[in-house]
């Protein structure tokens, strides 16, 4: 077991596979930082790993609300709010990551794309450690596909935690995924 670890992903809808990933590095370190990519929103340039991660309806959510998601699913999921903080994680600008990582703090990633490997090799590059939890295996829920069912007003609540739905109806995040959606013809 590690002292620190750290996950990260843009969470543009948190769900349950990205709750098991979060829960799968927590079970191996003492305190973990989950940091949010993309923190300023759209990512400022394009990935060509991932082209869709720019879009404005891929990035619905700000980086608070992401927050509060992500809090809210870890307590629920019985984690103790003193053993994880959530924090920015600029992927798309690497050499700012140190900024709020410490230089110490083991990496716990997936692969399960092209994107997968290039954040690998970007978090390498900096000096961190890296643990892949798993690669290449299939995914089951994608948070595009939780878009597009909010989008085409479909069921999506079992593809989240029930705290990621409660916060998305109260704060009507779901209004805001439709409209983005529309405005994109992609529904």
């Amino acid at each position: 077991m590690v002292e620190t670890g750290v996950v990260c992903g843009r969470f543009q809808i948190f769900h349950k596979e990205h709750l098991q990933y979060v829960l799968s590095a927590k079970d191996q370190c003492s305190y973990l930082l989950v940091g949010i990519t993309s923190p300023d929103g759209v990512p400022g340039h394009e990935e060509k790993a991932d082209r869709n991660r720019g879009k404005r309806a891929a990035n619905p959510c700000t980086y608070y609300e992401r927050m509060c998601i992500i809090r809210n699913a870890l307590l629920e999921a019985g984690v103790k709010r003193e053993e994880f903080d959530i924090i920015p994680y600029p992927i798309e600008r690497p050499k700012f990551i140190k900024s709020y990582v410490p230089e110490d703090a083991c990496h716990f990633i997936t692969i399960l794309d092209e994107w997968g490997y290039c954040k690998k090799d970007r978090i390498e590059e900096m000096g961190y450690p890296v643990v892949v939890l798993w690669e290449n295996i299939p995914k089951h829920i994608s948070s595009t596909m939780i878009r597009q069912a909010i989008g085409r007003n479909c069921q999506w609540r079992q593809y989240v935690p029930e705290a990621t739905y409660e916060y998305i109806i109260t704060h009507k995040i779901d209004e805001r995924i439709s409209g983005l959606l529309k405005e994109e013809d992609q529904i």
